[in-house]
């Protein structure tokens, strides 16, 4: 069966973006290595563009509100999970390391999640 290619560019935007969060929010706590502290702007900047590049590549037509649905999610359990670990991981270390990989996600899904929901807007307002 033939597998259509026309949105592997927004499909691999989004496993790299995720992965990319995910390496960054473990790696940027746990090995404080002088050159991810250096480039961390330029990090945090390669994320939001990939969550630019998946909000107007990945997301299409009846897909979107699933997307939106997931993504609002995401981001609103990546910004109070920030918040609410400060008191229950603290003590064991781990905070730094939550903290920075909800950080991550939030750079990642809030360009991604804004752009659908404005070509979502956008589509509806169509006259």
């Amino acid at each position: 069966m033939l597998k259509s290619h026309e949105n592997s560019v927004g499909a691999w935007a989004f496993l790299l973006g995720v992965i990319l969060a995910l390496v960054v929010g473990v790696f940027t706590t746990l090995l404080p290595i002088p050159a991810l502290i250096d480039y961390s702007a330029q990090i945090y900047s390669v994320l939001a563009l990939l969550g630019v590049v998946i909000g107007f590549m990945i997301v299409r037509g009846k897909d979107s509100q699933t997307f939106l649905l997931s993504g609002g999610i995401i981001v609103v359990a990546s910004k109070f999970g920030m918040e609410g670990i400060t008191g229950s991981l603290i003590g064991i270390g781990l905070y730094d390391i939550v903290s920075s990989i909800f950080s991550a996600f939030l750079v990642l899904f809030v360009p991604a999640t804004i752009i659908v929901a404005l070509k979502t807007v956008f589509s509806i307002a169509k006259v």
